[in-house]
């Protein structure tokens, strides 16, 4: 996996004790092998990815499970619980900077399966993503089982912009820090 901000998320998690398993889709890996960008695979590949992988690490753990992932992985990751017949398969879903409309598409929300959640949730976001930003998203009609932390002038990546006085390294330290808290059942402290 070649993404910094995941390595970096991983590291700042696995420094808290929180195990990390990352994985690519197979587009990814596809992408990785040929060097040429790929749209991402439909959504049935993808969850059976998730699936995949969520199975091989059962086979050798008993601890809980929480899935998730940024972007596109983190949706795709509140589709697998909310489509799944196990609904224990996982004690929790994490996503950071949830892509909760397209860019510019705001009027066409992607929030449907949030609204019936069954595990706990735990979206950390930007305040101004441009997929996300908090003035419209907290007009959604989201499940009581969902947290959003938001982060002060964070972007899609939580990077803030200089002027606001804060660094993308105080907002990848607290996104771990909710995290942890989130896996342990600590109360969330996002502010």
């Amino acid at each position: 996996m070649n993404s910094e901000f995941m390595e970096t998320i991983a590291t700042l998690l696995q420094e808290r004790n929180v195990t990390v398993v990352r994985f690519n889709f197979p587009y990814m890996q596809q992408q990785q092998a040929t060097g040429r960008r790929r749209p991402p695979d439909r959504k049935p590949k993808l969850i059976a990815c998730w699936n995949e992988v969520i199975n091989k690490v059962k086979m050798i753990s008993s601890a809980p499970i929480f899935i998730g992932g940024k972007s596109m992985g983190g949706r795709i990751a509140t589709m697998l619980e909310s489509e799944t017949t196990d609904k224990l398969l996982v004690s929790g879903v994490i996503c950071i900077g949830y892509p909760f409309y397209g860019a510019g598409k705001q009027d066409n929300p992607r929030i449907e399966h949030l609204k019936t959640v069954l595990v706990p949730h735990l979206i950390i976001q930007g305040d101004r993503d441009p997929m996300g930003n908090i003035t419209t998203v907290l007009t959604y009609p989201l499940s009581k089982l969902i947290d959003i932390c938001w982060l002060k002038d964070g972007n899609h990546d939580l990077r803030p912009r200089k002027s606001s006085g804060l660094t993308h390294n105080q907002h990848l330290n607290k996104a771990a820090e909710v995290i942890t808290d989130f896996v342990y059942g600590k109360q969330n402290n996002c502010a």
